[in-house]
């Protein structure tokens, strides 16, 4: 189940908790959040990512044109890759990118959290659920200790996917919620 936590980032009180994705949309838009939710394709646990991308690819044609993107691929990460740990750690400091930052959940779950307006926006994405985190905007992202998810990826340069490090401790003080 999707769901988008709010807390203040000085006091880290509890502004909006809701599950309700027309409620999410409308809460991530004033900080140009985009969040989505598209129909699941009937596809098979585990189908190849060329399965999954041409499944989605009317979708994807209609959300790249509106949107200047030229490019998509698909990404897998399970509990059992070895080199989890560290893809994990790459993402769960606060960061930027130069562009924005895509991604729709065939399979699985994580968390796409903002810093913003003076609030931290903890959208836990599940199956299903399209997020589009602005270009230069402050967040982190977790899986979990067991990540477990099948995203499309949307871009128009991947070099724009270098995330900047801010040297905040905003994602050991806002952990990820999941429930």
């Amino acid at each position: 189940m999707s769901l988008l936590t709010v807390r203040d980032a000085t006091t880290g009180e509890e502004l909006i908790r809701t599950s309700d994705a027309a409620e999410i949309a409308a809460a991530l838009a004033p900080i140009h959040v985009r969040f989505e939710r598209w129909a699941v394709a009937p596809l098979p646990a585990g189908a190849p990512a060329e399965a999954v991308l041409e499944a989605y690819r009317p979708q994807l044609d209609a959300f790249m044109a509106g949107t200047g993107a030229g490019t998509a691929d698909v990404i897998k990460l399970t509990p059992d890759h070895p080199q989890k740990d560290a893809m994990r750690a790459k993402f769960l400091s606060e960061h930027t990118h130069t562009e924005d930052e895509v991604r729709f959940f065939h399979e699985g779950a994580g968390n796409f959290i903002i810093h913003a307006a003076g609030k931290v926006y903890d959208a836990h994405c599940t199956q299903g659920d399209l997020i589009s985190v602005p270009a230069n905007a402050q967040h982190w992202f977790d899986a979990g200790t067991e990540p477990s998810f099948t995203v499309l990826r949307v871009f128009t340069d991947t070099t724009g996917w270098t995330p900047h490090y801010t040297g905040t401790d905003m994602a050991e003080r806002f952990p990820a919620v999941t429930g």
